[in-house]
């Protein structure tokens, strides 16, 4: 079993910054990738960012490239997401996950609420 917590959300005007915590516990040491999937309301969850736990190679969605920064401290079993330039958009629940190594991901965390205001 693996346990994700997430935290950092919050309220913040536009053109402001946050910065997405997510400690994993349990389990960890098979994982492969873990990554930010969002989901704003009437919307289905969609891919944000993701990182290889390894070689710290990363993706991003096309919608925040540029904007938005995964990272990980492997010591502290901690991935990040820096939230720059936000925009009303981005508004909505982000979802910590982590991979499973075979193109699927098998536990996530409970959410952590973003808002933006314009």
């Amino acid at each position: 079993q693996v346990q994700l917590v997430e935290s950092g959300g919050g309220l913040v005007q536009a053109g402001g910054s946050l910065r997405l915590s997510c400690v994993a516990s349990g389990r960890f040491e098979s994982t492969y990738r873990m990554g930010w999937f969002r989901q704003a309301p009437g919307k289905e969850r969609e891919f944000v960012a993701a990182i290889s736990w390894g070689s710290g190679r990363t993706a991003y969605a096309d919608s925040v490239k540029g904007r938005f920064t995964i990272s990980r401290d492997n010591a502290k079993n901690t991935m990040y997401l820096q939230m720059n330039s936000l925009e009303p958009d981005d508004t909505a629940v982000y979802y910590c996950t982590k991979g499973n190594g075979v193109g699927q991901y098998d536990y996530w965390g409970q959410g952590t609420q973003v808002t933006i205001s314009s």
